[in-house]
């Protein structure tokens, strides 16, 4: 069963490029002014202007998608949901189910507006980091990993889910865990990997170690891999090796900041969106497997329309 889900996802992507969104928390606390506690985007499901300016700024990208002709994973507002930043926020697990299960509920509404128009959207039920990705202060091993994010995944299943990412992730054990953990409930798995200015992740293991080691530990689970939360000049020289086909999404900075000047930013870097957006068609050319393209900090709606259509000319390009 769950190969044929990996199998049926892969199927219904085909060769086309698909769009995702930017950078969620940092466009709305930046450019919408919203507070976010904890950087956790699924306190705007707890009112009606949050909710209206989340569906604002995902609608915004999936129109594009429909005039470039992708696709677009709707990633539902969950990075900061599991139970144990639920604790942080003294919401109880019971509480966090229903909140994982409303942000499914929340982009299936968003899912069906665009698809009645002829868009295909895929529901990406999101995981975050356990602790901060960036200075962990520990690391989980595969076992605690699954145990840790299997009720969210369950929640997020049972609410509509079409596959599970886990996202920022600072090293293989809690991918390992995030993909056993889909597995078990039947969804396609991406793991996708931050790394620091160096193009490794902050324990100083390489991106092809990381890739190699959950591949090894889950029969190469995961449907691709991503790089997210770091700027294309900070990764792009590491992409070197065998294990290039495995990844199939990008989500970059707009800033060239280190994660540690990011995190002591007062404003929001959105550095330069046609100069991102060429970097990305760069990428293209030396990742044969990459149709997944998004952004992360410091990105919006603008820095989308101009990866989608730097990425939609490599392609027709090529």
């Amino acid at each position: 069963m769950t190969a044929d889900s990996t199998s049926e996802l892969l199927a219904r992507m085909g060769d086309r490029l698909w769009l995702t969104d930017a950078g969620l928390e940092t466009e709305m606390i930046f450019r919408e002014g919203f507070d976010l506690p904890q950087f956790a985007s699924f306190t705007l499901l707890e009112t009606a202007k949050g909710r209206d300016r989340m569906a604002a700024y995902f609608d915004a990208m999936i129109d594009e998608a429909h005039h470039l002709g992708t696709g677009f994973i709707l990633d539902t507002a969950t990075w900061r949901a599991s139970d144990g930043w639920g604790a942080v926020m003294g919401l109880s697990p019971e509480r966090m189910a229903e909140i994982n299960a409303d942000a499914v509920g929340f982009a299936r509404e968003i899912k069906a507006r665009h698809e009645a128009r002829g868009t295909p959207v895929v529901i990406n039920g999101v995981c975050g980091p356990h602790g901060d990705a960036y200075a962990p202060d520990r690391v989980l091993s595969a076992d605690e990993a699954e145990a840790y994010w299997h009720p969210q995944i369950a929640a997020m299943a049972g609410a509509g889910a079409e596959m599970i990412s886990g996202v920022t992730l600072s090293d293989p054990g809690q991918a390992i865990g995030i993909a056993r953990s889909a597995r078990a409930l039947g969804l396609p798995a991406v793991a996708s990997f931050t790394v620091e200015t160096d193009g490794r992740l902050v324990s100083g293991m390489t991106l092809g170690e990381a890739i190699r080691m959950t591949d090894e530990a889950t029969g190469a689970y995961p449907s691709w891999y991503m790089v997210n939360c770091a700027h294309p000049d900070h990764f792009s020289d590491a992409l070197q090796g065998d294990w290039l086909g495995r990844i199939g999404g990008i989500r970059a900075n707009a800033s060239r900041k280190s994660h540690a000047e990011l995190d002591e930013a007062t404003e929001i870097d959105a550095g330069d969106a046609g100069d991102l957006a060429q970097a990305y068609a760069g990428l293209m050319a030396r990742l044969p497997n990459l149709r997944v393209v998004g952004g992360c900090c410091g990105t919006g709606p603008q820095h989308i329309s101009a990866i989608g259509h730097a990425c939609i000319h490599h392609a027709h390009a090529a």
